[in-house]
Order: structure tokens, then C-alpha cells, then sequence
């Protein structure tokens, strides 16, 4: 496949998607919906192909809990399409309106970003999941997915595409690309690429950013905190560590290090580990840790910025909330930390200090997900300042425009004085 001619060729349908009507475009997530659940049994054989390569090839237990695609999957995706097709349409909203003078009234109005390209882990509900929000959001899409789901990915997107089509979508609104040296060609497609989301590890995305003159949006690891302070309630907090931990392991979003305060560490941390070690969760510690709990010593020479993505959790004992800010600003990933507290200044303090996009206060770092916070799912999770922020949802696909509406003004009346423009807000 020619990557640069058809990615030209949906930059020249682009604006048609853009254009479409939001009920043509729920119509075909409709549609996608319907081919799911009737395709179930073909989607499920491919997916146990994929499974069965991923045990022949070794690939670890959390990994191969992504790849697989079954009856609890299905649902999921489902109910996450039915959740995206309720929601408001997203293109066409009016975030600002100013009458400049007279007659002269100006408009700034949210669009789709244009084509998205969006190179996925191997997780075939990613498949369904990016390809509605792009639709929605009226997006072009080219999807590459993992080569571990070859087969579930090939039969996602060819009913995922059928269906859009037949919804009265463009052709070429959807593009799957399948090798891996068809990554390197999409990234020389800036002129009619708009976007790039890269989701997977940090030595990818950070490929991924340094090959390419496109926009790159996303975050490059997920080493997310939680900080027991010594006012939290250890009973409200044992149980969200271990979620945050357990819940799903191998997510960007799971939790890699625990900052306790010196105050609570022998209240807390000889109930956490019996919990943690009946979850299967391995504790690595600082020496104060190891000393006082017996976890596996962390050396004086490893970093603490370091993602797991498996049942280990890293321990630190610190003096105060000051030392876990400065930790987490330091050693964290700028993705989601969270403060275990009662006391409500410590948790503002926590929440304007910590420079990351999700910061929380006592609940498990598992919700910094797109889904969990109303957006439809999402298409990834940034931790960018710029554009978007979070998970990427709807709003995180769209740009906007200026539209002016006049009755023959001229900028010279205003340059020489004659007018004075008015600014009344119309909104």
C-alpha cells in the first residue's frame, strides 16, 4: 500500500467528513455497533488466532490481557459506542460570538483537526474505540494497531469501515495501515497528515516524536503516584492503592509508586502489603521500606522513574507533602497522581503543585480514562500542555475557525479613526 497516496486521497475527502451531518455520522456509529455484535463470532475466532501466536511467542500475562477481545469486550465497546452516539455533536459549536462593529459580527465555531493518524498498542477494542471518536468528531483516520492483533484488528476495521460507508460516509474516510514499515512512511505524510497520536512505550513514542515534522500528541509513559499523606484514612486507602495497582495492571494508568508519610508508615504499610501480597503484588523499597517491611531494597542507584507495568509497586517514605510534590514533579510522568488525605488544604496544595493532567484526591488513579469521565472513550491519553490535555476525547479531536460576517467594512475606516470597533460580546 501507498501510505502517502492515500493519506492525499482522504486529505481531499477530509472536508466532506467534516461537512457531514451529525446524524449520518451516529448513523454509521450505529451501524458499527449493529456489525459488532452480529459479527461476534468471526471478531471472537480471530481474536483466538491472535491469542494463540501471543502464548506460542511467550508475550506476558498482563500483555495478553489486552489482546484478548471476547463477550466482556464486545459489551464494553458496545456500551461505550452507545454512550458516544448520546452525546452532543461536538463540531459546529459556537465558542464565541463578538459583534467587532455594525454589522460586522465574528464567530469562533469548533472543527474536526482534519486526518488523524493514530499508531495503537496491541488492544483491538483500541480499534473500535479511536475509529468512533474520529467519526464522531467528523476525523479522517488512518489506524495502526499492534502486530500481536493482526487478525481481530483486520476483522474490527473492515466492519468498522463497511459500516461507515454504508452510513453515507466517504470511502476514504478510514485507512488501516497493517506493516510495520508502513509506520516510517506515515510519518513523511505532513502534508496531509494534521495529527499524530502515538499510543505505547516510551522508547516508541519517543520515536515516534523525533522521525516525524507532524504534530505528535500524547505522553511518552504512564509512572503515576499515589501519596499516602499523614492525615489519610488507612481503611479508604489500602483498598484504592490496590486497585490502582491491580485493577488492570498493564494500563498507562496504573500506579508505579507509593510516597508514604513517615507519621502513618507502621499503621500503614503492614496491612497494605498483606493486601498487596494477596493480589500477587510485589513491593520494592527504599531502605527505610525494606527495613521496616521487608520488601525487595531498591538500589541508591536505580530511578524511580521507572513504569513496571506488572504486579510490582515501588515504595518510598518521605517527611512531608513538600517531598512528595518535589518527588512526583521530579520522577512522575506528568500522567495522573493522586493524594490519599483528610485534610482538605493538604489535597489543594497537592492538586495546584503536582504538574501532571490528572491529579486526584482519594480515589484510585484508574479513573483517568476517557470513558470513566463521560468523553465517549478515548483516543489517548496527553500530557501535553498544548491542544489537549488528559484523555483525549472529543474535544481533544477538534480545532476551531474564525467565521466574520461584515456588510462592506473596510479595515482603512478603523485604521484612520473614522470607526471605532465596538467588542460586544454576543454570547
Amino acid at each position: 500500500m501507498n501510505i502517502k497516496a492515500e493519506t492525499r486521497a482522504m486529505k481531499e475527502v477530509s472536508p466532506l467528513l467534516a461537512a457531514a451531518p451529525a446524524e449520518k455520522r451516529n448513523l454509521a456509529l450505529e451501524y458499527i455497533r449493529t456489525a459488532l455484535q452480529e459479527h461476534r463470532e468471526e471478531i471472537f475466532e480471530a481474536n483466538r488466532k491472535d491469542l494463540a501466536a501471543a502464548e506460542e511467542n511467550q508475550i506476558p500475562a498482563p500483555v495478553k490481557k489486552r489482546l484478548r477481545f471476547d463477550e466482556g469486550k464486545l459489551a464494553d465497546v458496545t456500551a461505550e459506542l452507545t454512550s458516544l452516539i448520546s452525546l452532543p455533536d461536538p463540531v459546529g459549536k459556537t465558542t464565541l460570538a463578538q459583534q467587532l462593529d455594525e454589522g460586522l459580527n465574528l464567530y469562533r465555531v469548533t472543527c474536526p483537526i482534519g486526518v488523524i493518524g493514530v499508531i495503537f498498542e496491541a488492544r483491538p477494542d483500541a480499534m473500535v474505540q479511536i475509529s468512533s471518536l474520529c467519526l464522531k468528531s467528523g476525523n479522517c483516520a488512518v489506524l495502526k494497531g499492534g502486530k500481536e492483533t493482526l487478525h481481530t484488528n483486520r476483522v474490527l476495521f473492515r466492519l468498522i469501515r463497511e459500516a461507515a460507508v454504508s452510513a453515507g460516509l466517504p470511502e476514504k474516510c478510514l485507512l488501516q495501515a497493517e506493516q510495520h514499515n508502513e509506520i516510517d512512511e506515515l510519518l513523511e505524510c505532513k502534508d496531509s497528515v494534521d495529527l499524530l497520536i502515538p499510543r505505547g512505550s516510551n522508547a516508541f513514542v519517543q520515536y515516534i516524536m523525533s522521525h516525524t515534522d507532524i504534530p505528535v500528541l500524547g505522553h511518552a509513559d504512564g509512572v503515576c503516584h499515589i501519596y499516602a499523606d499523614k492525615d489519610c484514612d488507612i481503611e479508604k486507602a489500602i483498598p484504592i492503592i490496590v486497585d490502582a495497582k491491580t485493577q488492570y495492571t498493564a494500563a498507562c494508568n496504573a500506579v508505579e509508586t507509593l510516597l508514604v508519610h513517615r507519621d502513618i508508615a507502621r499503621k500503614l504499610l503492614p496491612p497494605l502489603k498483606t493486601a498487596l501480597e494477596a493480589a500477587s503484588v510485589k513491593i520494592r523499597g527504599d531502605r527505610e521500606t525494606a527495613s521496616l517491611i521487608g520488601a525487595e531494597p531498591i538500589g541508591e542507584d536505580e530511578s524511580w522513574h521507572r513504569e513496571y507495568l506488572d504486579l510490582i509497586l515501588a515504595v518510598k517514605l518521605v517527611g512531608d507533602e513538600d517531598e512528595a510534590i518535589a518527588h512526583i514533579n521530579r520522577y512522575g510522568s506528568h500522567h495522573t497522581d493522586c493524594i490519599l488525605t483528610e485534610n482538605a488544604a493538604a489535597a489543594e496544595k497537592f492538586m495546584t503543585l503536582v504538574d501532571s493532567a490528572g491529579v486526584y484526591q482519594n480515589c484510585s488513579t484508574r479513573f483517568a480514562d476517557g470513558f470513566r469521565y463521560g468523553f465517549g472513550a478515548e483516543v489517548g491519553i496527553s500530557t501535553s500542555k498544548i491542544h489537549a490535555r488528559g484523555p483525549v476525547g472529543l474535544d481533544g479531536l477538534l480545532s476551531y475557525k474564525y467565521r466574520l460576517f461584515g456588510s462592506g467594512q473596510i479595515v482603512g475606516d478603523y485604521a484612520s479613526g473614522r470607526k471605532k470597533f465596538l467588542f460586544k460580546d454576543l454570547m
